[in-house]
């Protein structure tokens, strides 16, 4: 052969050339593109975890199922063990890998599958362990044989049976597009993921692996750290931590392995509770160093960020954005409807919510809590490790967005006489996780600050209505530390929730605190804003009602609330509801033999043409002590009844405002003689108020004293002293 010869391949084509003859046989099996081969495991007859738990703590139905399965004999079974990671789904496998191995007498194989190039590599190992030849697992590797079916074949002829453990399978595509996750007659497969969609998991048995229980918590802590600290030191961390099995470990990692100053339980749980002064995560973090294991999984600042990266190539980057706005509220159930809102168009497209958060749902980053209201329940932990990443420049618009989402659902304070506020507790640890994190977090302006500081102040407003004047004061309160932080103590947002947190007090019987209180904000808002400012108008009516019925100086009570009537009616009209509560005030403090019953009728008059008659309620009730102070009680019972009916409708029996309406009731019944009346309205006051406020409540002593004057003018047939009244 003389002449020259040429040849071209392309992509996996070959040139062959000879000067004689040639004879070629060639196999192929064609593979997925890029199939990647993948470096074997050093082993497969061995968990693949960092730091097995000292001791499996709770599990036991979860368990107990597994064991009953190992034990009988089972074969032809998949179980996935799904959940958010971090709980322990892995740890469990371990346990069930041990007793399937030691106590049964089953061969044990372990995979890691976090990726195709892993499941493949492990797969083909578990393959060689059952008896492939080299020339077989050659094959698999080049693409020259199904690698799966070599696997299972091996598997299915195993002369032994078998527990096989795919771990870490976060990406159940792989293993459906393989066909790698099978049954066989010959053992029991069981999977680890944080995919809980059920159809990936076809056919097999499904069970949510999720956080401890408080006393096994505890107990992690303990079996890590057996000298740090007492059970209940363990447990007080424990809850603080989530009782999630990954965070307990990383703690009790820290806590057991400090040599120059080792710290105690008591001190590590008060070094998480000091917020801003330190970084949890980074806390937790640190007991990574002892685990001996990959930094992603086993990190609290970096496991979860695995699940959003699936999300991203998923197609979901909505996702990440999502769960850092999850991250602005807290860990405890939150209600859907929040994100139906339309202001969550900034942060994420209202087309796109309902797919962010299917994403990670199925990847366990939260899970759906039932109802009513239905609800989301997000991982505490996850939360702040999420917020711990969260860019800077984010920070404002997600703080904004969040407040602006809660804001709907509380009631407007410009409308004081609105009584049906709707329920709002599954809201309260939201709102102030909300605050935490905006004065907290880099990176948030202030105007946001100052939205979320809006959302505490109608929150206090609520919660005092209610009557739950403890939990009014800690919101105001709270919100009073971190926005003066933040804003300072006379930014307007910060003077109206110390404004309310003077009202909580006041109600709470603890008068000299109020007095204080109100008199700072009096003080404070007259130099600001001058003496006819709407702050100032609302400190004097925050201080008029301790003048008027605790340091008995109505004259001075008097001219504060004048002095906000006529403030309010240049500013905003004479039935402004605003307006409308001073004029309410003025009555009652003005109260007395020469009252002209004309301005009560005025003022109910203005109130149900305002507001309409079932919200003049408190109005009604000033106008019927000022009748009976002037001598009015026959006319002022009727309005008594009514008061009385419509606070026990709005309120219920036991309200604060009702038991106000029924000692006026008690006081007029006395006055027009009805003295075994009187008596058993005193009697029902005085026992409910106990009860509601406690027996060293001032209100409880002024019900008890009242009770005892008319039961001793019943012995008598003498009527009572005339009882001062009360007002909010």
């Amino acid at each position: 052969m003389t002449e020259s010869t040429e040849g071209r391949a392309e992509d996996n084509g070959r040139v062959y050339q000879s000067r004689g003859d040639q004879h070629i046989t060639e196999h192929h099996h064609h593979g997925p593109p890029g199939a990647p081969a993948g470096t074997a495991p050093d082993s497969v007859r061995r968990p693949a975890v960092g730091r097995a738990p000292v001791v499996l703590r709770d599990r036991l139905e979860l368990m107990t199922r597994l064991r009953t399965a190992v034990e009988e004999g089972g074969a032809d079974q998949v179980f996935v063990l799904h959940g958010l990671g971090g709980c322990g789904k892995t740890a469990v496998a371990s346990e069930v890998f041990r007793m399937a191995t030691v106590e049964r007498g089953r061969i044990g194989l372990w995979v890691n599958a976090p990726d195709l190039s892993s499941l493949r590599a492990g797969m083909l190992a578990v393959a060689a362990d059952r008896g492939a030849s080299e020339g077989e697992l050659t094959a698999a590797r080049n693409g020259l044989r199904a690698a799966a079916d070599l696997v299972w074949d091996r598997l299915d002829r195993s002369c032994q049976p078998w527990l096989l453990v795919i771990d870490n399978a976060d990406d159940p595509a792989i293993l459906r597009e393989g066909n790698w996750l099978r049954t066989s007659p010959s053992g029991i497969t069981l999977v680890t993921t944080r995919q809980v969609a059920s159809h990936w998991w076809p056919g097999a048995t499904l069970h949510h692996v999720g956080v401890l229980p408080r006393e096994d918590a505890a107990q992690v802590l303990c079996d890590l750290a057996p000298e740090r600290g007492t059970p209940e030191e363990a447990a007080e961390i424990a809850d603080r931590l989530g009782r999630l099995p990954l965070a307990l470990t990383l703690a009790g990692g820290y806590l057991a392995h400090q040599v120059i100053s080792p710290w105690s339980m008591a001190e590590y749980g008060r070094a998480l509770d000091r917020g801003g002064e330190v970084d949890s995560i980074d806390l937790l973090d640190q007991g990574a160093a002892y685990s001996g294991a990959d930094p992603s999984r086993h990190l609290a600042s970096t496991t979860w960020e695995l699940s959003l990266d699936a999300l991203h190539a998923q197609g979901l980057p909505e996702a990440t954005a999502l769960v850092r706005l999850l991250s602005c509220w807290s860990h405890n159930p939150l209600p859907l409807q929040l994100l139906t809102g339309p202001g969550i168009d900034t942060v994420v497209s209202r087309a796109r919510v309902e797919s962010a958060l299917r994403g990670l749902l199925d990847h366990s980053l939260t899970r759906l809590a039932p109802g009513p209201p239905r609800c989301l329940r997000t991982h505490g932990v996850l939360l702040e490790s999420i917020a711990r990443s969260t860019p800077a420049g984010l920070r404002d618009a997600l703080v904004s967005t969040a407040a602006a989402l809660l804001l709907p659902v509380m009631p407007m304070t410009s409308r004081p006489w609105t009584r049906e506020d709707p329920p709002l507790a599954p809201y309260v640890p939201h709102t102030m996780a909300l605050l935490r994190r905006a004065t907290q977090w880099a990176g948030v302006g202030r105007p946001a600050v100052a939205r979320v500081l809006e959302c505490t102040l109608r929150l206090a407003v609520a919660l005092h209505r209610s009557g739950d004047y403890a939990s009014a004061l800690s919101v105001a309160q709270e919100a009073v530390t971190y926005g003066t932080q933040a804003l300072g103590a006379n930014h307007p947002a910060v003077i109206a929730v110390r404004q309310r947190s003077g009202r909580s007090l006041y109600r709470l019987g603890r008068y000299e605190e109020a007095e204080a209180v109100h008199r700072l904000a009096l003080t404070d808002c007259t130099a600001v804003f001058g003496a006819n400012g709407v702050e100032t108008l609302e400190s004097c009516m925050g201080l008029s009602p301790l003048l008027a019925w605790v340091l008995d100086q109505k004259d001075a009570a008097a001219a504060l609330v004048r002095r906000a009537v006529e403030g309010r009616t240049a500013a905003l009209g004479a039935a402004h509801p605003s307006t409308l509560i001073a004029r309410a005030y003025l009555m009652e403090f003005t109260a007395g033999p020469e009252s002209d019953p004309s301005s009560g009728a005025e003022l109910l008059l203005d109130c149900h043409r305002t507001v309409g008659p079932g919200h003049a309620l408190d109005a009604e009730l000033n106008v019927s002590f000022a009748l009976i102070a002037s001598g009015r009680q026959a006319r002022a019972l009727s309005h008594v009844d009514t008061v009385v009916a419509g606070f026990e409708r709005t309120h219920g029996r036991d309200h604060p405002r009702t038991l106000a309406a029924r000692a006026l009731r008690s006081r007029a019944l006395g006055e027009t003689g009805r003295i075994d009346e009187a008596v058993a309205e005193a009697e029902r006051v005085a026992d409910s108020r106990a009860r509601v406020l406690g027996a060293s409540h001032p209100w409880t002593r002024w019900s008890q004293e009242r009770l005892g004057e008319w039961q001793r003018a019943r012995q008598a047939q003498l009527p009572g002293d005339q009882p001062s009244g009360e007002t909010e």
